[in-house]
């Protein structure tokens, strides 16, 4: 069982770092393997809805976007982290789960996620609810933990100082781990729930 991590802080060794690191310590008790992928400071394009991936089943700037796809493909669940910028995720960041999501047509239901924010005062529930609907767009279970999944601080390293916020990390960490064992046991038993066909609706006839 494994776990994608994706860092979109353009910072490897801040806050958001820390926080990703005090849940790779438990995913390791755990017996969860990990990869962290450091995306915040590259170059990534927004998408521009030229729908090429329809067609060719990847995005069209061929970049770390595809380079993550078959990872997450392969990943039973994915944890995205990103520091607070204006009450909202790293654009950067954004711009990759954009072209990523939209530019993998393969079956992410109860693939787990888990979305992780580091701000230095406020924002933290904005930015948490933003990238939370990445995962609730394609049925992947968002995982929670004992408070909303957010540190604090400004300055590197000083999210070492909440104690509150690294703890809430590793029960983060703790039920992503119950639940990725929970739904692989669960599809060895029932298998995955039934999918009805896609009844899409438009408010242009």
């Amino acid at each position: 069982m494994n776990v994608l991590m994706i860092n979109g802080s353009p910072h490897a060794s801040g806050n958001t770092t820390l926080a990703l690191g005090e849940m790779e310590k438990i995913f390791a008790q755990e017996g969860i393997e990990t990869k962290i992928l450091n995306i915040g400071n590259k170059a990534i394009r927004g998408c521009i809805a030229c729908r090429s991936c329809a067609k060719t089943g990847k995005c069209v700037f061929d970049d770390c976007v595809n380079e993550a796809a078959p990872l997450f493909e392969k990943t039973d669940g994915l944890v995205v982290a990103s520091p607070v910028y204006y009450a909202s995720a790293n654009a950067t960041l954004i711009a990759f789960l954009d072209r990523l999501f939209f530019s993998t047509h393969f079956d992410k239901t109860m693939k787990v996620g888990a979305s992780v924010v580091c701000a230095r005062r406020g924002g933290c529930t904005a930015t948490f609810d933003e990238l939370n609907k990445y995962f609730t767009i394609c049925g992947m279970p968002v995982t929670s933990s004992q408070y909303w999944n957010c540190v604090h601080g400004r300055e590197i390293g000083e999210a070492a100082q909440d104690s509150e916020g690294l703890q809430t990390m590793r029960v983060l960490a703790r039920n992503m781990s119950f639940l990725i064992k929970s739904i692989a046991l669960g599809k060895e038993k029932y298998g995955l729930p039934e999918k009805e066909p896609w009844q899409p609706t438009h408010f242009i006839r």
